[in-house]
């Protein structure tokens, strides 16, 4: 798409001339965007800071929560705790017309590794990767500085179908849904799902080429990537001895404004530091709803599936997750979550720890009794949360917000005296800081239950 004529004449007055952002093939509406080359509901809000340098259309967006964590601590220092801290991220991302398509480059970086530090913050139930060579349970690990670093180029092939290739140094493969920072459910939640290492843990990699074909609703898409989860030093690139040995597959659709529904496979080859014998195979499907609520607001729910194959162990590990968020006006935000995931104990740190793992001495002992395997997906284990923003600073302007939520945890009986309750519980209490919400009108993109102008939506709350 050529460049706009300014309107009216502003040489010599010190102003910027107009310009006209690039098209995007198929007119496909940069809300649909989301992390990688996934797909959100077309009536997603979008909260950045945009302008136009050049022909290039630039964006800037992301999240800071300013944090006191507090995870139920009976035993001492093992697991759970108390952190002040701050989980963020921040993006930017520079589109261009480029040989009849479009040419997109992002950046994307978080500070974490300096405000929770390598080890993370508290998250009873969580697991995944590693520090000081122990897995880490019990705690989110931090994002690394470099989250994103990419080129995505998309070109039309006729009216009704393009395609794409998405090239990351830095990225995410085609895997799950948008990673749980970037979906609109959980934007006012500032800790982790529980399950993220069953659903989109791998939004991270070393080294990611992901090809796609696409039309206005349905997208299909194939990547390569470096299958291994960065390792402890957060600010550095992981490329020593690794490879693109890992591999997936997606496919999602968008029937209309509201909806995106994905499914995807993926093998990860030795995805964890300290297990480099074991893969996985993991499949994900999910479902993600977004539609304008009350006067100003939006409602947003995500529903996902995801599932663990370890090499070596039978059977799948399960998990599942429900989460919304309501933004009930200008001001006040209620959200939620819950979730169930099978977990083994040694994701859990029970496998090693003799004190918390005595052998069973009974018929209905409240002990854990050693599988086979220590990888056997044998707990089930789970978690509710509820929390609620005020927003400080109304939608015209920088959001500043400050909330609350308390979660429960729950763990079968077997391990009931690691967490000293079969219900533990964890709070956090924060200030959210993120962009203005933009004033943008949605495109349209035909479709059998879309063929109307959605500018009304809550995209545009100006």
């Amino acid at each position: 798409m050529a460049d706009a004529k300014p309107a009216g004449d502003t040489a010599g007055r010190g102003q910027r001339l107009s310009m006209a952002p690039p098209a995007a093939p198929l007119s496909i509406p940069m809300q649909r965007n989301g992390s990688g080359t996934s797909w959100l509901p077309d009536a997603t809000s979008v909260r950045a800071l945009t302008f136009l340098r050049g022909g290039w259309n630039f964006m800037l967006h992301g999240a800071a929560f300013i944090q006191y964590d507090d995870q139920q601590n009976p035993g001492g220092d093992h697991r759970g705790g108390s952190q002040f801290g701050s989980v963020n991220w921040g993006m930017i991302a520079a589109n261009h017309s480029l040989a009849g398509g479009q040419l997109g480059l992002r950046g994307m970086f978080s500070a974490e590794a300096f405000t929770v530090g390598s080890r993370g913050y508290p998250l009873l139930l969580q697991s995944g990767e590693e520090y000081n060579g122990q897995s880490l349970h019990d705690r989110q690990h931090p994002h690394d500085l470099f989250m994103e670093l990419a080129a995505l180029y998309d070109h039309a092939l006729n009216n009704d179908a393009a395609v794409s290739l998405y090239v990351a140094p830095v990225g995410e493969p085609a895997i799950g849904p948008v990673a749980f920072p970037h979906r609109p459910s959980a934007a006012s939640d500032p800790l982790a799902p529980i399950g993220h290492h069953w659903q989109d843990a791998t939004h991270i990699s070393f080294g990611v080429i992901t090809a796609g074909l696409y039309t206005r609703m349905i997208r299909i898409e194939g990547s390569i990537f470096n299958g291994r989860e960065p390792d402890q030093i957060r600010t550095n690139f992981d490329y020593k001895g690794r490879s693109l040995d890992s591999y997936s597959g997606r496919i999602t659709l968008n029937p209309d404004a509201y909806w995106s529904v994905s499914g995807s496979y993926a093998f990860l080859k030795s995805p964890e530091q300290l297990s480099p014998t074991i893969s996985e195979h993991r499949i994900v499907a999910s479902a993600m709803y977004v539609r304008p609520f009350a006067k100003s607001g939006s409602w947003a729910t995500t529903l996902i599936y995801g599932a663990n194959k370890h090499s070596g162990t039978p059977g799948l590990s399960n998990s599942a997750l429900a989460e919304t968020n309501i933004d009930a006006g200008d001001r006040n935000t209620f959200f939620g979550r819950a979730e169930i995931v099978q977990k083994s104990p040694d994701e859990l740190g029970l496998v090693a720890d003799p004190a918390i793992m005595p052998p069973a001495v009974g018929v209905g002992a409240e002990q854990y009794v050693p599988s086979a395997s220590p990888t056997d997906p044998s707990l089930d284990v789970g978690e509710i949360t509820l929390g609620y923003v005020r927003e400080l600073v109304s939608l015209r302007g920088p959001g500043i917000g400050v909330g609350f939520a308390g979660t429960i945890n729950f763990v079968p009986a077997s391990i009931r005296s690691a967490y000293g309750s079969r219900s533990p519980a964890g709070g956090v209490i924060f200030v959210r800081l993120r962009p203005r919400l933009m004033n943008m009108r949605m495109q349209k993109t035909p479709g059998p239950r879309q063929t109307r102008d959605m500018c009304n939506m809550n995209c545009e709350r100006h």
